[in-house]
C-alpha cells in the first residue's frame, strides 16, 4: 500500500520531466551529444509507430479518467451512507431521551442491527472501488512498458516533431492525476466515516441490549430505589416540559418507522382495498335480488351493517402481528385504533353494562400508554402503574365477566382473564422493588393480551362470515335460495383459524414480555438441529414442516368446495356437474401441488428420494396394486367424466346417486338411504348405466284400464292436458300414449313421459293421482 501510494505521487513528477518542453541552448547540448546521426541509430521505429504509441498512451489515460470518475452506482452508494447517517443520527437521539420501553428498545436493535449489516456492505462497496482505482493506476504505469513511447521520450531530436501531441498527453494525464487525488480522497473520508459510525452503532448496541436485559424477568437485579425508598424529586422537575419532549422523540421515532414500513402498509393497504371490493361486489349482488335481508338468517354481526369497519379490525390486527418490533407510540397507536374500530361494532350489540365495562378498559389502556411513553419514571409514574395495576385487578376480577358473554369465542377469554390478572399481580410486586422497566412491560402485556384476545374474536367471527357470504352469494347465482346449515358448517371451519388465531395471541404476549427472540431462535436451533440415521441426515424443522404443509393441501381440499357454493346436505336437481368436475380437477392439484412441495420442504435428496420411489415401486408390485389401480382410476374417472356428481348411476346390482367422487373410492346414495362406497378400480372394470350422463330426465309409465262411453281421441285430450299442468312433468319432450287393448267401452292405456330423474316415483304418483280425478270428472270408470 506504502509502494503505491508513492507511485501515485512520484509518477506525475515522472512524467512531468519527461513531457516538459526544453530550452533551446539544451536542445543544441542535445543535438551535439547525438551527432552520429541517423544512419548509425539501431531503432527500427517509424514516425507511425511513435503516433500510434502516442494516441494508444492517450487512450489510455482518456479511458483511466472516465473509469476514475464517480459513475451512477457510486453516487447511488453515496446516498444510501446519507440515508443511513442520517438513520442513526435519529436512533442515537432518540436513545438518550426516550423511555426505555420494551417496544422501543426492540425496534432500536433491529434498525440498530440493520444499519450495521448497511454499514459493513458499504465498507464492502467502498474498498471495491478503492481496489478498482488501483488497478487503473496500475494501467497507467504499465505505459513505460510500451517501448516506442520510452524511446520517443528519451529521443529529443524526434519528440520535437510531436511537441503539441506530447502537451495534449501531458494535460489529460494531469487531469487523470488531479481526478485520481480526489476521488481517493473521497473514497478515504467515506470509509473513515463508516469507521465511526460502526463504532458508534456497536455502542449503541450494547447500550441497547443492557436496557433490554434489565427489562427482562430477573427479581434479583435492582433498577431503581424500592417505591418507600424514593425520594419526591422527579415530582418537582417540569412535567410540562419532559412531555413535550418526549412527544418529540416519539413523534420521530414513529414518523421514521411508518417511513420505513411504507412499502409493506401500503401493500396490506391494497389486498384490504381488494378484499373490500370483493365483500361490497357480493353484498350488492344480494341487494339487487332482494337476499340482502337474509344475511340475518346466517347470524351475521359485523358485515350486515357495512364493509369499511370490518376490513378496519382485519386491516389493524394484521399490522399489530406483523410488526412486532415497532416503537412504542406505532404500535401503541395502532392497538387504540383498533379498540376504537371495536367500539363503533359493539355499538347498539352489546349491553350497557358491558358497554361501560368495555370502554372503562380502554380507559385505563390509554392512561398506560400515555404514563409509559411520555412520563419520565419517578415517584409519580410508578404510584399512577400501581393504582392502575389495582383497578385492573379488581376489573378482572369483577367487570370482566360481562365481556365473556358478547364474544363468540368464549374459551380463551378464560386464560386471557387468568393472565391479565397474574400480570397485574406481578407488575405491582416488582414496581414496589425497583423494577419498574419489568413492570411497565407486564402492565402493558396485561392489558395488550385482554384486548387482543378480543380483537381476534372479532377477526375470527369477521372471516368467518365472509366465507358464508361467499357460499351464499355463490348459492344465489346458481338459483339455489335454500339455507344451509350455518351453525355446523361455521363450526368446521372455524377449528384452522382457531389456530393460527392462538399462535397471533402468542406472539403478541411473548413479543410484549421481551421473550419471543429468544423462543425463536431456541425453536429455531431445535428444528435446524442435523440428525443422521445410517447415511440420511435430516432436521426435525424439515419433518414439521413436511407434515404441516401436508396437513394444509388436506384442509384445502376439502373445504375449497366450499367457495364453490358446494356444501355436504345439499340434494339439489339441476346440479351443476361442469362446476363439480372444475372442483375435482382443483382438489387434484391442490393435492399434489401440497405433496411435492412437502417433499421438497423436507430436504430430502433426490438419490435418497429415488431410492425410497424403488422400494415403493417394489411395494406396489408386491401389494399396494389395488391401492394404485383406484388412484390412477380416481384420476381417469376425473378427466375423462364417464360419471360426476349428482349422475343417477346402476353399477352392477347397486343404483343410486353420486355423492361424491375421491381419489380412491367413489360414495353413491342409495334410494333407500344407504351410502355406497365403490372402489374407482371398479368403476372403469363394469359396465355404467349413467341415466344423466346428457340430461336429468327420465321416461317413465303409467298404467290405466278406463270404462265409460268414450272415444280415444278424447282420452287422449285428457291426458295431455293433465300432464301439461303438472310442473315436475318435462313439456319439452311430448307425452306418448299407447292403447294395449281396445273393445265396446274398455281401453287399456300405456302412458310414457318425461320428468327428473331425482324426483321420479313422486312424479308418478302425482300424475295417477291428477289423471284420475281428470277421468273421474269426465264421467269414466277405472276397471279393477
Amino acid at each position: 500500500m506504502i509502494f503505491q501510494k508513492k507511485t501515485l505521487y512520484f509518477l506525475p513528477l515522472f512524467f512531468f520531466l519527461l513531457l516538459a518542453p526544453k530550452s533551446n541552448a539544451q536542445e543544441q547540448k542535445t543535438v551535439k551529444k547525438e551527432s552520429p546521426g541517423r544512419l548509425f541509430n539501431d531503432s527500427t521505429a517509424t514516425d507511425s509507430d511513435y503516433l500510434m504509441a502516442i494516441e494508444k498512451a492517450g487512450e489510455v489515460l482518456e479511458s483511466a479518467y472516465n473509469d476514475i470518475d464517480f459513475a451512477g452506482d457510486t453516487r447511488h452508494l453515496f446516498g444510501e451512507m446519507k440515508r443511513t447517517e442520517s438513520k442513526l443520527e435519529l436512533i442515537l437521539a432518540s436513545l438518550k431521551g426516550a423511555n426505555p420501553n420494551v417496544r422501543n428498545q426492540q425496534m432500536y436493535r433491529i434498525v440498530l442491527q440493520e444499519i450495521q449489516q448497511e454499514l459493513e456492505e458499504q465498507n464492502k462497496e467502498i474498498n471495491t472501488r478503492n481496489l478498482d482505482l488501483e488497478k487503473i493506476k496500475k494501467r497507467v504505469i504499465e505505459l513505460r512498458n510500451d517501448k516506442s513511447l520510452m524511446s520517443l521520450i528519451r529521443d529529443t531530436i524526434r519528440r520535437r516533431q510531436f511537441k503539441k501531441e506530447f502537451a495534449d498527453l501531458r494535460k489529460r494525464y494531469v487531469g487523470t492525476d488531479s481526478l485520481m487525488t480526489k476521488n481517493q480522497t473521497v473514497l478515504n473520508n467515506k470509509k473513515r466515516l463508516t469507521v465511526q459510525r460502526k463504532i458508534a452503532v456497536s455502542n449503541a448496541l450494547v447500550t441497547v441490549e443492557s436496557k433490554l436485559e434489565k427489562s427482562g424477568i430477573s427479581i434479583f437485579n435492582k433498577e431503581y430505589p424500592a417505591l418507600w425508598q424514593i425520594s419526591d424529586s422527579a415530582v418537582k422537575k417540569k412535567v410540562t416540559h419532559n412531555i413535550k419532549a418526549k412527544v418529540i422523540i416519539e413523534e420521530n421515532v414513529a414518523a421514521y418507522y411508518l417511513s420505513y414500513k411504507a412499502g409493506a402498509l401500503i401493500t396490506l393497504c391494497f389486498f384490504m382495498g381488494l378484499l373490500f371490493w370483493y365483500i361490497s361486489r357480493n353484498i350488492k349482488y344480494l341487494k339487487a335480488n332482494d337476499y340482502s335481508e337474509n344475511l340475518s338468517l346466517l347470524n351475521f354481526k359485523y358485515l350486515n351493517r357495512g364493509v369499511l369497519l370490518p376490513i378496519l379490525v382485519i386491516a389493524l390486527n394484521i399490522a399489530v402481528v406483523t410488526n412486532l418490533y415497532a416503537p412504542a407510540l406505532f404500535l401503541e397507536l395502532l392497538q387504540l385504533l383498533l379498540l376504537g374500530a371495536l367500539t363503533i361494532l359493539f355499538k347498539n350489540q352489546w349491553s350497557g353494562v358491558s358497554m361501560r365495562n368495555w370502554l372503562f378498559l380502554i380507559g385505563l389502556f390509554f392512561a398506560l400508554c400515555f404514563l409509559d411513553l411520555f412520563i419520565t419514571i419517578g415517584l409519580l409514574q410508578r404510584f399512577a402503574f400501581v393504582g392502575i395495576n389495582v383497578l385492573g385487578i379488581r376489573y378482572g376480577l369483577v367487570q370482566i365477566k360481562t365481556l365473556k358473554e358478547e364474544l363468540y369465542i368464549k374459551g380463551f377469554f378464560k386464560w386471557a382473564s387468568i393472565i391479565f390478572i397474574g400480570l397485574n399481580v406481578l407488575s405491582i410486586l416488582f414496581n414496589f422493588f425497583g423494577r419498574v422497566s419489568l413492570s411497565n412491560m407486564l402492565s402493558l402485556t396485561a392489558f395488550i393480551s385482554l384486548t387482543q384476545i378480543v380483537a381476534l374474536s372479532v377477526l375470527l367471527k369477521i372471516i368467518l362470515e365472509i366465507i358464508l357470504l361467499q357460499i351464499y352469494t355463490t348459492r344465489v347465482k346458481r338459483g339455489i335460495v335454500k339455507m344451509f346449515d350455518y351453525e355446523n358448517l361455521s363450526n368446521t371451519l372455524k377449528k384452522p383459524f382457531i389456530i393460527v388465531i392462538s399462535y397471533m395471541w402468542i406472539i403478541v404476549i411473548a413479543s410484549n414480555l421481551n421473550i419471543w427472540e429468544s423462543l425463536r431462535a431456541s425453536f429455531q436451533k431445535l428444528l435446524s438441529h442435523p440428525n443422521t440415521i445410517g447415511s440420511i441426515t435430516f432436521t426435525l424443522g424439515n419433518i414439521v414442516l413436511f407434515f404441516i404443509i401436508i396437513w394444509a393441501a388436506h384442509l384445502l381440499q376439502n373445504y375449497v368446495a366450499y367457495f364453490f357454493g358446494e356444501i355436504d346436505d345439499d340434494n339439489e336437481e339441476n346440479i351443476n356437474k361442469r362446476q363439480h368436475s372444475k372442483l375435482l380437477i382443483t382438489r387434484l392439484v391442490v393435492l399434489i401441488s401440497g405433496y411435492l412441495l412437502a417433499v421438497a420442504a423436507s430436504g430430502m435428496p433426490l438419490d435418497k428420494l429415488s431410492i425410497l420411489l424403488g422400494a415403493l415401486g417394489v411395494g406396489v408390485g408386491l401389494g399396494l396394486q389395488n391401492v394404485v389401480n383406484n388412484f390412477v382410476s380416481g384420476i381417469i374417472l376425473i378427466f375423462d367424466k364417464p360419471i360426476q356428481i349428482g349422475d343417477v348411476v346402476e353399477i352392477s346390482s347397486e343404483s343410486g346417486r353420486v355423492k361424491s367422487m375421491g381419489l380412491r373410492t367413489t360414495k353413491i346414495n342409495a334410494p333407500n338411504g344407504a351410502e355406497i362406497i365403490i372402489p374407482n378400480g371398479n368403476l372403469l372394470s363394469q359396465n355404467i348405466t349413467n341415466w344423466t350422463y346428457t340430461d336429468n330426465y327420465k321416461l317413465v309409465e303409467v298404467t290405466f284400464e278406463i270404462v265409460g262411453e268414450t272415444v280415444p281421441e278424447e282420452i287422449n285430450l285428457i291426458v295431455n292436458e293433465t300432464l301439461a299442468n303438472l310442473p315436475m312433468v318435462n313439456s319439452s319432450k311430448p307425452s306418448q300414449i299407447y292403447y294395449s287393448a281396445i273393445s265396446d267401452g274398455k281401453y287399456k292405456l300405456l302412458i310414457k313421459f318425461w320428468c327428473s330423474i331425482y324426483r321420479t316415483e313422486e312424479t308418478i304418483s302425482l300424475a295417477r293421482q291428477e289423471l284420475y280425478i281428470s277421468f273421474k270428472n269426465k264421467g269414466l270408470n277405472f276397471s279393477s
